[in-house]
């Protein structure tokens, strides 16, 4: 069973808030992620969309099924951070921290039941 890998590097949104749109196509077939992102008004659902379309894209190139493909394990970690400053009173500042996520997004091919395969092959022998 290949397991099929995407990334995303340097995504500047807090991964925090990545978090919440990964959580809920964790699992899913490539099929139901696609239409969940479709209905998610989150920021993050355009770059995970896009991402998750290059998995399958990358799933092509290997040969793999594209209709069995799930989402086997997506994760999103913290990148680098861009520290800036914002000017207060008194000739004080006070630090914002810029926030970037790296998501990776891992696919596998689901194999068929032993059901399905004994149907397929009596339907091919007929």
């Amino acid at each position: 069973m290949n397991e099929i890998t995407a990334q995303l590097n340097n995504y500047r949104q807090s991964p925090r808030k990545v978090r919440l749109v990964a959580d809920s196509i964790r699992g899913k077939s490539t099929k139901e992620a696609k239409v969940r992102l479709d209905f998610i008004t989150k920021r993050a659902t355009g770059p995970l969309h896009k991402l998750l379309n290059s998995a399958i894209a990358n799933a092509k190139n290997l040969g793999a099924d594209i209709e069995n493909l799930w989402i086997k394990a997506i994760t999103v970690d913290g990148g680098a951070i861009l520290y800036r400053r914002r000017p207060v009173s008194h000739g004080s500042a006070h630090s914002i921290r810029k926030r970037t996520s790296h998501i990776n997004i891992v696919l596998v091919e689901k194999q068929k039941s032993v059901k399905k395969i004994k149907s397929e092959v009596k339907e091919l022998k007929k």
